[in-house]
């Protein structure tokens, strides 16, 4: 069996003692661990060395390679062009995209310099690995310093349409960079068919069933959903009533019914309309003043780029004026949190909520409504509010599906949430757990590492 190199823009280096980062890290960490090999990629530290050394740390039989990113690389590779370009178009979001030919210019050096540090690590029997929107050329870099390795491509956020892919100069290098690799994965049906459409389009690739040739190159494409690990999970949850947090936190509703939202602060994930739709549940039903809560925590992302420091400070607005308007001296309706919790404390709260509300503007999967799902008490389970528009929106049907643009309709799907009779609860609740338990994150791996081998032999 060949060793299995993970490459990704961060690196999770298990820490003795301390849970997970989180269930990807945990899946990643199970995929070495049966294979044997290496998890190479940035240490999340920025260095003033211009070409720093990996570093090399061994746990459990695994080897991590870290490395620094330099300012240069950090601005421009980093914040520039993966998440001012690649980002906001890759989300649907044309208006947010800020280019500049230096940072595509160090996104496509920083690729190369991790491909150079990379190849001094190989020793020609792996099998690579590479996750997400900052690597995509990597395969190439790899290729041009001679590796002729199995090499697999996992994109985790969605995939643009041909007309939005445009608007990126240079788009036609990006795409064919995908070329590099033998097996290019994404998490849903239409994200495929985007890609080939695109790939089609632009570079007059050809396609036979779900394999694409561009030039003297051959990709083999999959679907990949990404899952959650439902055990652990379950066990959080439960384990989640023990706590005393957790307890002072059901005494706290003081009878009112519970909506929970836990999200990266980011405008992909829709949190102004769902705060606006919260208000209008609150004006449109007025049975609901002072019988229901809705705790939103947005952990802090990416602070450095103005629109999210922007977006930080429209929704401590939002909640203000919500509860400026609607509060009475013993109730006030919006809980809205600016920190991040550990995954335990998210899955207590998860637990005590009667409505799960996820409603991202565009998400490639969504793993948090997932863990909802896991978190609730299969004798009384609560509602799922999710967008239609979250790659997650496929497997789950048991969700009540909303457009997350549109505010008055998320009001309406959380009076129907919370107005669901405990039957119909249960049976929604067990179609979507079951579909969970389908695609969770051991066979999301060995799916992909097995398809892999197939598309280099095949």
């Amino acid at each position: 069996m060949k060793d299995l190199v993970v490459v990704s823009n961060r690196v999770s280096i298990p820490e003795a003692g301390r849970s997970q980062a989180g269930g990807l890290a945990m899946a990643l960490n199970s995929a070495l661990a049966r294979h044997g090999g290496m998890w190479f990629g940035w240490n999340g530290e920025i260095c003033h060395d211009t070409s720093p050394q990996p570093t090399q740390t061994r746990r459990n039989g695994i080897t991590y390679a870290t490395l620094p990113l330099n300012a240069e690389q950090h601005d421009n590779y980093y914040l520039g062009f993966s998440n001012e370009v690649l980002w906001p178009i890759f989300h649907f979001n044309l208006g947010a995209m800020k280019f500049q030919r230096r940072h595509a210019q160090v996104y496509y050096a920083t690729n190369l310099h991790f491909a150079e540090k990379l190849s001094a690590l190989l020793t020609g029997d792996e099998l690579i690995w590479v996750h997400d929107y900052h690597l995509i050329p990597l395969g190439e870099a790899l290729r041009r310093q001679g590796s002729h390795a199995p090499m697999g491509f996992f994109l985790h956020i969605p995939f643009p349409s041909a007309e939005l892919l445009r608007c990126i100069p240079g788009h036609r290098d990006l795409l064919a960079s995908f070329f590099a690799y033998d097996l290019l994965g994404f998490q849903t049906p239409q994200d495929l068919e985007t890609f080939c459409h695109a790939a089609i389009r632009i570079l007059g690739a050809k396609r036979s069933d779900n394999v694409l040739r561009y030039g003297d190159r051959r990709l083999k494409l999959g679907i990949y959903p990404v899952g959650i690990d439902v055990d652990t999970l379950q066990r959080e949850a439960q384990h989640s009533e023990t706590k005393q947090a957790v307890r002072q936190l059901r005494a706290s509703l003081g009878g009112c019914a519970l909506i929970a939202g836990a999200d990266r602060l980011d405008y992909s994930k829709g949190l102004g309309e769902r705060m606006l739709a919260f208000e209008h549940l609150l004006d449109d039903y007025p049975r609901y003043r002072r019988h229901v809560l809705y705790t939103q925590v947005a952990s802090p992302s990416r602070s450095a780029i103005t629109e999210y420091d922007d977006l930080r400070q429209q929704l401590e607005s939002q909640a203000g004026h919500i509860n400026g308007l609607h509060s009475d001296l013993d109730w006030v309706p919006v809980h809205y949190i600016n920190k991040t919790y550990p995954r335990t404390a998210l899955m207590g709260l998860f637990r005590a909520a009667q409505v799960g509300l996820v409603t991202p503007l565009r998400d490639g999967m969504n793993l948090v409504c997932k863990e909802f799902v896991a978190a609730q008490d299969s004798r009384d389970p609560g509602a799922l509010v999710l967008s239609e528009l979250a790659g997650a929106a496929h497997e789950l049907e048991g969700a009540l599906l909303v457009n997350p643009y549109d505010p008055h309709a998320i009001a309406e799907a959380l009076d129907q949430a919370l107005q669901m009779p405990h039957e119909e609860r249960c049976q929604r609740h067990a179609s979507m757990l079951a579909s969970v338990r389908c695609n969770d994150l051991t066979r999301w791996w060995q799916r992909f590492l097995d398809d892999l081998g197939y598309a280099v032999s095949s």
